[in-house]
Parts: C-alpha cells; structure tokens; sequence
C-alpha cells in the first residue's frame, strides 16, 4: 500500500510563549485558606488539583522507539536530552522536562494529603468517603508514575531493593524536610495499599466533571495497569472487566474509522482530548508546549518510523489499512492530530499567557490492551482474540467483518513462535500505533525490557539495553536539598 496518498499537509501558526512557572521539590500546604475547607464538595475542589500539571509525554515518547533524529528541526532540550539518554538540563520551571514533572507529581501528592489531612479531623469523616478515595488513589498514581520514570524499573521476578522515591504520606510542615528514598518494592506495596484502599471508596457522583477525578472506570484502568506490571494477570481482567462492564467497552472505543474519519485536522484536535469522548477516562490539564512542537521537533516521527510503528496492521486480513489520519507540517514533519494546545491569557487584554495541553491519562483502550495481553498469559486464546478482532473493527479503514479478520494462524504467521507470544506482539505492535506520540510505548519497553537504539544525523548510534542506568531519569538536583540521593548513571 502507498501509504503517502493519506498524508495531508498541516500548518499551524506559532503562538507567543511564555512559560509558565512551577513550584520546588515538595509543595508546602496548598491552600491557605484550610480552615475554609468544611465540606465534601470543598474538599473535592480541592482534590481537582490533587494531578501532575505537567506533562510526561515528551520526554517518555523521545527515549522510545517511536523517533528518529530527522537532522533538522525544533531544537528542544528535552527533546534532545531524552533522544541521547543523557541528563536532561532543564529546571522545574521549563514546560515538559522531567524535573517539572517530579515537582507536579510532588505537588500534586501534597495536595491529596492535604485533603486527607482534613478529612482524618472533620467530626463525619464518613460523610467524606468519596474525597478520601479520590485522594488515596491520586496519590498512588502520582508515587506510581514518579518510581517508574525515577527508579529502576519494577520486575515482578526479583525483589526490587534498589532506591525507590520517597513515599510522602503526610502534609509538609516544614520548607526542606528531609526524605528517604527506600526501595522500589516498598513504593510499590505502598500505591498498592493506596490502591486497594481508596478504589472501592469511590463515587462518580461527587464529582462536577467525572473525566477530571479518579472516577470508577479511571480508577479500574489505573489498576489494571497497576497490575499488569505486577504481572497477576488475574487482577488485570479483574479491574479491566470491573472499568467496563459486559461489552460496554465496545462502545467505548475511539471511532476511528467512522465518526473521526470525516473530521478536519482542527477537529479532531477540538475533539480528541475532550471530557465528552467516551474513551476517555481520565484527563489531566499540563502545562506544555508539546502541541506546538509535535510534529517539529528534530528527534521525532518520520516517514520511515512511521511505517515501523503502523506495520501491525499486516497482522490483520484482508491488506487491511490503519484510520489513522497521518498529516505532515513540512518535509518530514508527521503527526497524528490529538493533543491540542489551547492558550489562557494573562488577562482579557493581554498578548501573553500561557500554553496547556489535556491529557488523556486513561483510555478505553489501554483498559481493552490490558486485558488482551492478561488474557494470552492466562491462556484465555479465544477471549484474547475477540477483543484484537474488536479493537480492528473500530481502527481498519472499511472495515469488512468477512475479511479484516485476525486469527491465529495471521498471528503465528506475522510472528512465528507459539501463539502466546504472538498475541503478545500483536498487542505491543497495536497499542504501539494506537498511542503514537502519546509518551506510552516507553512503558511497554520497560516493561519488556527491550533494547533501544537512537542513530543521529551524523551516524552516532546509541544503544542503550535493558538494565541501562540511561534508561532512569536523574532526580532534580533540587530534591537533593531534601536528603535525596541521585541516581547514578
């Protein structure tokens, strides 16, 4: 298939620039006015605030495989540092870079402890059950995201002792208290305990938006993924079937070969990160810039990648074609439309202001990949299979039932090797396309443990293999001030 016919040409305008700022290491208490905290619905508005304002995509999506160094380009230090696996210079004040992602995650667990805080004092805190899952379960997802970009990579075969990042449990009273770091098993059995604590507290119906709070498919989603690094593969269909009940995933899944195919690039920019699209789950306001530069910057997606991330679509019969849209801003230049930015002025007359982009942190199809890779470990071949085969009816242009089928034998025939293993590549190769430029693949790649090679314009090549201490974000030099040892690399 002549794959270049799809590409369209996209431009977008630059907008003015300003960054916006970001707090330290660890957060003191966020609101000052506490005592003015004295219901439910106060201390969900708090809990609004209880997510990383920054962004991980960036820097995970340029250490995957995803990107190449096309030679030419936005010259970003995030982008360049994270593509070379050297340490990424840039403070907690600069949008996308992985220390102002530590300071949002830090500030962001400061704030569910702060509602804890008050909830443990309020005369009924049952009548405040809701907030308090709300906030056990942001904190273990802050802590969660946090070991797995700051520490060595969990491994559900060993005992994991190296240094984990420090659990913060209660409000800070003190601007430099001092941490420890422990280990990445004991931050793990903490999210866990989180976790299973805060889960089953949670109501949709405390909440204004359910797409901006740790709603109950959200929440299922983030423990399916919890688990699937665990490997109890059990507790992966557990949680993924408890997000979406009998087949109602079905009708949750993107449409991209229906509804958002007829859609204009700028549509499917005002369309993909919305609240009203239901497959979303979770959505996360970040400071960034990454909306602007997607398809700019030098370390990024070229033709030739993409055809290395789009060839899953061979697995299927029929010469079945990805939905995806793939457009170009320039030469060499590709994007997928999906995380747009939008602009908030100073003021109403203001010329300046600051760039977001909304995240989707959860998705219905990270819950539907979740199971499927569950299912081929729990020898689960038939379920496996169906849902591959659901996710194609919603992604294959014209999609034909008769035809755009995936079977065994199309699996085994693409991979070689058994069936299991199969399936397994299937869902890395299908989530690898479907979250393109979203930052998720370099999960999977620690997760598997597979070996990364970046080759710059000039013929460098830079290997960095399992295990690679490259392959762990440096703590912020500021965290040192709290006691906190760097990781060596």
């Amino acid at each position: 298939m002549n794959r270049l016919r799809n590409i369209k040409s996209l431009l977008i305008i630059p907008l003015l620039l300003v960054l916006a700022g970001c707090e330290d290491f660890l957060s003191t208490e966020p609101d000052s006015t506490r005592a003015t905290i004295n219901s439910p619905q106060k201390v969900s508005q708090l809990l609004a605030t209880a997510y990383p304002q920054a962004s991980y995509v960036l820097f995970a999506e340029s250490m995957s495989d995803n990107v190449a160094d096309k030679g030419t380009g936005e010259d970003d230090k995030t982008n360049r540092f994270s593509f070379l696996f050297e340490e990424v210079e840039a403070t907690v004040d600069e949008q996308d870079s992985p220390d102002q992602y530590w300071a949002e995650c830090y500030r962001a667990i400061s704030v569910a402890n702060e509602a804890l805080d008050i909830i443990s004092k309020v005369p009924d805190p049952q009548q405040y059950s809701a907030q308090r899952g709300e906030a056990l379960v942001a904190r273990a997802y802050a802590h969660f995201m946090l070991v797995n970009f700051f520490s060595q990579f969990f491994d559900a075969t060993q005992t994991n002792p190296s240094p984990g990042v420090p659990y913060v449990t209660v409000p800070e009273k003190v601007v430099l208290k001092q941490y420890d770091r422990r280990t990445v098993d004991f931050v793990y059995s903490m999210i866990e305990k989180d976790l299973l604590e805060g889960l089953p507290l949670i109501a949709d119906g405390s909440y204004t938006v359910p797409k901006y709070h740790f709603n109950r498919a959200a929440a299922n989603a983030f423990a399916s993924r919890f688990y699937l690094v665990k490997r109890d593969y059990a507790k992966v269909v557990q949680y993924a079937n408890a997000a979406f009940p009998g087949e109602s995933i079905r009708d949750n899944l993107r449409p991209w070969n229906t509804t958002y195919e007829s859609l204009s690039p700028q549509e499917l920019y005002n369309t993909y990160s919305r609240a009203s699209q239901n497959a979303n789950l979770l959505l996360a306001e970040t400071s960034s810039t990454y909306g602007r530069y997607v398809a700019q910057y030098r370390y990024g997606m070229n033709f030739r990648k993409w055809q290395e991330v789009s060839q899953g679509e061979g697995i299927i019969g029929g010469s079945a074609s990805w939905a995806y849209p793939l457009y170009t801003q320039g030469d060499n230049n590709y994007l997928i439309p999906k995380l747009n930015e939008y602009f908030v002025r100073e003021s109403v007359n203001a010329e300046i202001g600051f760039p977001y982009v909304m995240v989707p942190l959860f998705t219905a199809e990270e819950v539907l990949f979740n199971r499927i890779e569950a299912n081929a470990y729990l020898n689960n071949t038939s379920a496996a299979i169906a849902d591959l085969n659901l996710f194609a009816s919603k992604r294959v242009s014209n999609y034909n039932p008769s035809t755009h089928v995936i079977t065994s034998r199309s699996i085994t025939n693409f991979f070689g090797g058994n069936l299991r293993s199969g399936i397994v590549n299937t869902v890395l190769l299908f989530k690898r396309v479907e979250f393109v430029q979203e930052g998720m693949r370099w999960f999977d790649i620690q997760r598997y443990a597979i070996p990364v090679q970046h080759q710059t314009s000039s013929g460098q090549v830079i290997s960095v293999p399992a295990g690679d201490p490259r392959r762990v974000l440096q703590i912020p030099q500021s965290a040192t001030l709290a006691g906190i040892e760097q990781n060596t690399r």
